[in-house]
């Protein structure tokens, strides 16, 4: 049998084997891109997708951290609700106590202002000199009135069918700082009174001034009238109370006899 070789260059080799040239198979595949802007392409490619990758898990070790952080909230969440709540309820008394110990100190700041005023004014009182009334003319120092209209307003708001919402812990602290401020204001008053001695209404005015309870005390009007067929000086004074120093007031018990 006659064997032709069509292969250039292989003549002189065995007839039982063939060699594989990988150099000439390298240099055939990269004969086609010699092209610098072909390479430039290929670098390009090779950058941005590298870039996508390491952005991919980035984003994704992200992920990991923000799912982990949402699920230990979620727990504290839970954990602490109990405390939460109970902080809440705490908080409610607190303001409510707070408003209760408000009002009870605007009723006993303003028990025993009368008592006092009219004791001074009594004592103060010359001879020849007698009052004929004694009147309040500035609003009660207490959260009377205040209780009263909003209790009103929530009747009436009740009645039309609207919806009362109690109130929340900040307007449940302004109002008890609205009653002891009430509370800490002074009481204007008036005092109407005849005299047959310009010089004791004077010393009654200075003694009046000079009272620890009572500031502010004005002569408003004096005229000449007949009294029981005398002619005598009607005055009006015009006066407020005040809060006198802590060490000019005394406590003293009462004691109650029994059988």
């Amino acid at each position: 049998m006659i064997k032709v070789n069509l292969l250039p260059g292989a003549g002189g080799k065995s007839d039982g084997g063939s060699d594989f040239n990988f150099g000439a198979l390298l240099s055939s595949a990269t004969a086609g891109i010699r092209d610098k802007f072909m390479i430039g392409a290929i670098a390009t490619v090779s950058v941005v997708t590298l870039s996508i990758a390491m952005l991919y898990m980035g984003q994704a070790a992200k992920e990991r951290a923000l799912v982990e952080r949402e699920r230990q909230a979620v727990e504290d969440s839970t954990r602490f609700k109990v405390v939460l709540a109970a902080k809440s309820k705490a908080e409610a008394t607190r303001d409510s106590l707070y408003q209760q110990v408000a009002i009870i100190k605007s009723i006993d700041a303003s028990r025993y202002l009368w008592p006092h005023l009219l004791d001074e004014i009594s004592s103060a009182l010359p001879p020849y000199t007698w009052l004929t009334s004694v009147t309040q003319t500035s609003a009660p120092p207490s959260s009377v009135a205040t209780d009263s209209a909003q209790a009103a307003k929530a009747a009436l708001a009740r009645k039309n069918g609207a919806p009362v919402k109690p109130p929340d812990a900040r307007l449940r602290k302004v109002h008890a700082d609205s009653v002891l401020a009430a509370a800490s204001r002074s009481t204007k008053f008036r005092i109407v009174g005849h005299t047959v001695d310009i010089q004791a209404l004077t010393l009654f005015m200075k003694t009046l001034e000079a009272s620890p309870f009572i500031q502010n005390v004005q002569l408003t009007r004096s005229d000449m009238v007949t009294s029981e067929g005398k002619e005598v000086t009607e005055f009006n004074l015009e006066a407020e109370s005040q809060v006198p120093p802590p060490f000019l007031i005394k406590s003293v018990s009462l004691a109650v006899g029994g059988n």
